[in-house]
Formats: structure tokens, C-alpha cells, sequence
């Protein structure tokens, strides 16, 4: 994939999106970014994380260890693979970076940026990633691998200004995600609430439900460590894709919390099912995943995927 780059201010880009809001919740609800994985059949696409009680990840469980609920009816599970398996064998990951780089990061900044560059090095199995810097504008490229040197530039060259409009970023992100097919992982880095979008965080999470995208949170609270609006939303925005938040109150654990990431994406699931729910009412429909083994060790274990998605929406012909 060629590099490009597109920038936006986000006063003008906010039309777009919230067209996108309204088609994937309105008359589209579901459609414009259902989860489906190519193969012929449309699958329902989870990425799946195993947790035991001593804080690790359990990576050598089968699909039989599996049951999945949609609505409380279970599911067969269609497609599965694992992190043991060969990477030719799982779905294409695409990763994207949501990287505040408005006024308040002016201390902190370069470390922010020295942290997340060997971050992304280490991703190497990404087939291209998605950096979406933002301060009062939005600014979003997508790089392949062959395109890394670029992506350092664009990281370290990007000085600190503005207000921060992180719900128009992560709509942005959001509507680039939508079509592309894969495993899909949204890292948000910001350190403060947002101050500039026009989009509102009720708007942006509809499409946060909306899209199968596994985001991690980092809410850098330095600034503002009694900033109970932002750790609320970013555990909102993480808990219910399947991912993690952080929360760290100064610049030091931040490789440590990118490693933990790492980890993770190298711990990971990936299902696939079709759905036995024929309703074509946009509505929203939960899962649950379930572990089905007897293993002792499992006992207590935590399990982490998204907690739903929205089906398809067919206009009715009266």
C-alpha cells in the first residue's frame, strides 16, 4: 500500500461524519460497518482475549474451549484461529495510532513520540498503519511497512499546538476502518477531554459500537489527574470493543503499557460466526463469549471481545 496523507479541519470534516453516524444508526444501522469477514459466508468477526487470575494471557486454548451467545442463543463457531497458529494463516491486521498533539502535551510530547515510534517497530506483523494526529485540525495517513521511515517523520516532526479535537479523530479513524477487512486495533493516546470536536462523545461512540475495531485507551492524565470525564470515556470507548484502558499519571510506564499491547495483540483470538439471528431491524445484538473447559487453572480467568454489534438494516416494502 502506497503512503498517502490527507489532512482535515475538523470544522468541515464533522458534515461527513455525522452523515456517517446517521447512516450507520439511522436508515443503515449496522450496515455501513458490519462486522464480516470475506470468505463467502458473512461472518460475525470478534477478536477475543484470555485472561487468567495471575494477569496472563492464555494462548493455548482450542476452539472447543469456546461457546459464543448471540442475544442468549448459541452460536457456531465457523472460523477460528489462535496466536500459536502461523501468521499466514490469520486475517490481516490493520493498526491505527490516535495521537494527541495539542498545547497541553507540550512538556511531554517528545517521550509521547519516542514511545509510541518503538511501539509501532515492534508491530511488524501490522499489514499497514493508520496514524491519526490531532490537535485543533485532524490530520490522518495510512503507511505500509515499506513506508515506516515516513511514519517516524510525520511522528516526530508534529509540534505541539491547539486545542484537542479527539471525537472528529476518532470519527475519522473510525470511517477510513470501516473498509478495510481484518483484525482491526485502534490505539488512542490523548491528555485531556476534548475541547474543539463538533462531533459530541454520544455521536462517536454510536460509531465506536458501530465498527469492529478493538481499541486500547491511554488517558495520559498529568495535566489533569482529577479529569473524571476522561478516564469515564476512555473506558467506555475500551471496555466495549474488547479492549484495555490506561490511565497513567506520568510519561514513565508508557513503554511498559505499549508493551503490554504488544502482548496482547500476540495473545489473541480471532472468531468468526454467522449469525442465526434473520432479523434485518438494525437492532443491536449482544455476545457473549464463553469458556468451556474444565481446566482448574481457568478458574476465575477474564475474558475480553466486544460486546456487540449491530445487524443489518433492510428497508421494508410495504
Amino acid at each position: 500500500m502506497t503512503f498517502k496523507l490527507l489532512e482535515f479541519k475538523s470544522r468541515f470534516v464533522v458534515l461527513h461524519l455525522l452523515m456517517v453516524v446517521s447512516a450507520t444508526l439511522g436508515m443503515a444501522k449496522g450496515l455501513v460497518a458490519q462486522p464480516t469477514f470475506t470468505s463467502g459466508v458473512d461472518l460475525v468477526r470478534l477478536g477475543v482475549t484470555v485472561i487468567d487470575r495471575n494477569d496472563n494471557f492464555v494462548t493455548d486454548l482450542t476452539m472447543d474451549d469456546f461457546e459464543v451467545y448471540e442475544g442468549g442463543v448459541f452460536q457456531e463457531i465457523r472460523y477460528f484461529r489462535s496466536a500459536n497458529m502461523p501468521d499466514s494463516s490469520q486475517p490481516p491486521l490493520h493498526l491505527g495510532l490516535l495521537f494527541d498533539t495539542s498545547i497541553s502535551m507540550e512538556q511531554d510530547l517528545r517521550m509521547s513520540q519516542s514511545a509510541a515510534i518503538k511501539f509501532l517497530n515492534t508491530v511488524t506483523k501490522a499489514e499497514d498503519i493508520t496514524l491519526v494526529d490531532f490537535d485543533t485540525e485532524v490530520r490522518v495517513g495510512r503507511y505500509s511497512q515499506n513506508d515506516f521511515p515516513r511514519l517516524v517523520e510525520r511522528i516526530r516532526l508534529r509540534k505541539p499546538k491547539g486545542w484537542t479535537a479527539l471525537y472528529d479523530a476518532l470519527g475519522v479513524y473510525l470511517d477510513g476502518a470501516s473498509w478495510q477487512d481484518g483484525q482491526k486495533v485502534l490505539v488512542l493516546f490523548s491528555d485531556g477531554g476534548d475541547t474543539r470536536s463538533a462531533m459530541s462523545f454520544s455521536e462517536v461512540n454510536d460509531l465506536v459500537k458501530a465498527s469492529d475495531v478493538t481499541l486500547y485507551a491511554i488517558g495520559f492524565l498529568k495535566n489533569r489527574p482529577r479529569n473524571a470525564s476522561l478516564m469515564r470515556q476512555m473506558r467506555i470507548f475500551a471496555e466495549q470493543t474488547g479492549g484495555e484502558v490506561f490511565l497513567p499519571l506520568t510519561a514513565d510506564p508508557f513503554d511498559e503499557i505499549y508493551a503490554r499491547i504488544v502482548d496482547e495483540l500476540n495473545s489473541r483470538y480471532s472468531f468468526g460466526y454467522s449469525s442465526t439471528n434473520d432479523q434485518t431491524d438494525g437492532g443491536w445484538r449482544e455476545i457473549e463469549v464463553r469458556l468451556n473447559t474444565s481446566r482448574s487453572v481457568l478458574e476465575g480467568a477474564k475474558i475480553r471481545t466486544r460486546k456487540g454489534y449491530y445487524g443489518p438494516y433492510f428497508k421494508k416494502d410495504f
